[in-house]
């Protein structure tokens, strides 16, 4: 189950994160926004993306999207969204609760530049009604680390 392996692999690697299991959904950003009092640019969506035959994970701010461009340049050729079985497949998690935890095995995983306005964020935690919050420095370190810009903000940020 994808929410147990997200709370065995934080269970190992971080054990002072919890999984915060909701009775509302949290499977769209503009729904997580809501249950956690949040921005939905603060809600951390995981994009599953495939370049080139290569396929990893894309964290971004809930509000962002991902730009053909940018993505081009970061990753080295045209990014493709796989569809909901195959991320399923690759994560075990379903569509509403992909999140950078409790994978079946190694995955290349990004943090977007868009994430760095906020000190705390939000990603799903392998359910449609889980979360973790978690200070996004604590996020970079538990993915590895490596940053991208791969997305675009909403217009009336991007021109601040």
């Amino acid at each position: 189950m994808s929410l147990e392996s997200v709370k065995a692999d934080l269970a190992a690697r971080a054990p002072d994160l919890t999984v915060l299991v909701t009775d509302n959904s949290t499977a769209t950003v503009d729904l997580a926004a809501q249950v956690h009092g949040v921005e939905p640019g603060q809600i951390a969506k995981t994009l599953c993306i495939r370049v080139n035959g290569e396929v990893f994970l894309l964290v971004t701010r809930g509000d962002a999207r991902l730009d053909n461009a940018r993505a081009k340049a970061a990753f080295g050729g045209r990014p493709r969204m796989l569809g909901a079985e195959e991320v399923e497949e690759l994560t075990s998690h379903k569509v509403g609760g992909v999140c950078p935890f409790g994978l079946p095995g190694p995955m290349t995983i990004y943090l977007d530049e868009s994430l760095k306005i906020y000190d705390e964020v939000i990603p799903a935690g392998g359910s449609t009604h889980a979360s973790v919050r978690l200070p996004l420095e604590r996020l970079a370190e538990l993915v590895g680390g490596k940053w991208v810009s791969a997305c675009q903000v909403p217009t009336a940020e991007a021109a601040q």
